[in-house]
């Protein structure tokens, strides 16, 4: 049975208890999720400790960073989320696209810290993770083994990362400077693609009770920390674009599937604004728009499964991009000759050109999935398509120079780059896009038997209930229950620290 982190009560005191001392000894306090939800709820105090902290340090207050409204220097707040607003010079379409910038979270520069203190600070306070004695195992492709060893470390706890040896040279780099041991950095054959081998090694690693797996693309907390933590944060993005363009209607909420915590953000959008919610996926690995697999290297969106925690039935639409065009536009962004060619040739600002050129290679891959529905759908100025940037270029650097060899034949100029734009960026087309009737939304959700009931073993009843959106909307009481706890279990650490 595989560990879905649904409890909301207590299961094991005295776990409790070890876990309340040996935070208070290492002076940690858990931010409650509406904290992070509406950061001007963080005390006072605490803010003002901030200001002297890095935010890259494994310094406990930086749980208290783990929010959208971080400032560009990542120190301060700003009063609406970070965001880019992509004009049409750029995209080609008159729709307003804004993209939320996870770079600016703390430690690792990527929103995945957000899913990683989702799964553990339930675990913790429930009495079902002793820091004392556990590891805790963090499956991924990159972003959220990192924002796992973070949260790890602060907690005073062994944290082992557990990812594709294809990934990015950087995330190897930032994971050898945080964990406690290079044995903490477990290398499965393959990937981007290669989820399944990710599951082998944490099945096989999981048969140690000291073992804890937080299993991102199972474990609810994953998915409730982006509906409230995420979803608000848009919503507010949304009512900040609107404030300036009267009637903007939230059109859509894009977003790559991945382990599908961020997906679900796009509930709490549907709810409140009517938007509708379109998951992306690499061309190259079309699993939910044709039962497909393959290789591809728009690192950090994951695929060949339906992840447990995704709300397949509440889904409206997906969309395929290909990393022949996130490549090419990754090396564009990123290279003087192309910035200069986007602003010189196309006229795009350049405060925008400035913020493509932080872009990840999933941010890039949203971005496009959000062009070609504009595209689709007709989308005027009166409407809104939001999406996000998990993380930043600063994470690919290592790779330009297969970008150039792969994508380009090692020479890039204006004409090189032209051709790039034209054909991925004003080229994009609406192919690869397919509305979700009833028929497909249940063909997707069927998919992920296969992964979760044949190989993962969870019952049968339990899998067939998250067909319904009354098992979704029940879920939602869950972060209040956590709340409750988190601020039970701060009292006892202050007790226990002054003490």
């Amino acid at each position: 049975m595989v560990q879905l982190g649904l409890e909301r009560e207590v299961v094991d005191g005295e776990v409790r208890r070890r876990a309340v001392r040996h935070l208070a000894e290492r002076g940690v306090v858990l931010p409650r999720f509406a904290q992070l939800a509406e950061p001007g709820r963080i005390p006072a105090q605490v803010r003002k400790g901030l200001a002297r902290v890095d935010p890259d340090a494994a310094d406990p207050l930086n749980l208290f960073r783990i929010h959208w409204y971080n400032a560009a220097d990542r120190r301060g707040l700003d009063v609406v989320p970070g965001h880019l607003v992509l004009p049409p010079e750029l995209t080609g379409v008159e729709a307003t696209i804004a993209v939320a910038l996870g770079e600016r979270f703390p430690m690792i520069g990527a929103h995945k810290v957000l899913a990683a203190y989702g799964c553990l600070a339930p675990r913790l306070v429930t009495g079902q993770f002793d820091p004392t004695r556990h590891k805790a195992l963090w499956p991924s492709t990159g972003n959220y083994c990192r924002g796992g060893v973070a949260v790890s470390r602060i907690m005073g706890c062994r944290g082992v990362a557990i990812l594709p040896e294809g990934m990015s040279r950087e995330r190897f780099d930032w994971l050898a400077r945080w964990v406690a041991d290079p044995a903490d950095v477990v290398r499965t054959p393959g990937s981007e693609s290669n989820v399944k081998e990710i599951y082998d090694a944490c099945a096989e690693l999981g048969r140690d009770p000291a073992n804890v797996v937080f299993n991102q693309f199972c474990e609810f907390g994953n998915a409730l920390a982006h509906y409230l933590v995420t979803g608000r944060a848009l919503g507010h993005l949304y009512e900040h674009l609107r404030g300036a363009r009267e009637g903007l209607e939230l059109f859509a909420f894009v977003s790559a599937t991945g382990s599908a915590g961020t997906i679900a953000a796009g509930d709490r959008l549907k709810e409140k604004y009517g938007a509708r919610i379109v998951a992306v996926e690499a061309l190259e690995c079309p699993t939910l728009l044709a039962n497909g697999f393959g290789e591809h290297n728009i690192q950090g969106i994951g695929d060949k499964h339906v992840p447990y925690i995704h709300n397949v039935t509440n889904t409206d639409a997906v969309v395929a991009v290909s990393d022949r065009a996130t490549d090419s536009l990754a090396y564009v962004f990123g290279d003087p000759v192309g910035r200069r060619y986007l602003e010189e040739r196309r006229g795009v600002p350049a405060e925008a050109v400035a913020g493509l050129a932080g872009l990840g290679y999933s941010g890039i891959c949203n971005v496009l999935a959000a062009i070609k529905l504009a595209k689709h759908f007709g989308l005027g100025p009166e409407q809104c398509v939001l999406t996000v940037a998990t993380d930043s270029a600063a994470m690919y650097r290592s790779e330009r120079p297969a970008l150039l060899a792969r994508r380009f034949g090692n020479r890039f100029d204006e004409v090189r780059c032209a051709e790039a734009v034209g054909e991925h960026l004003l080229g994009a087309g609406t192919d690869h896009l397919r509305e979700l009737t009833h028929e497909e939304r249940q063909r997707i959700f069927n998919l992920g038997y296969f992964t979760w009931v044949e190989q993962q073993g969870v019952p049968l009843k339990d899998f067939v209930a998250r067909r319904e959106q009354r098992f979704w909307r029940g879920l939602r009481g869950l972060l209040g229950a956590w709340d409750d706890l988190i601020a039970s279990f701060n009292e006892e650490v202050a007790a226990q620290g002054a003490g």
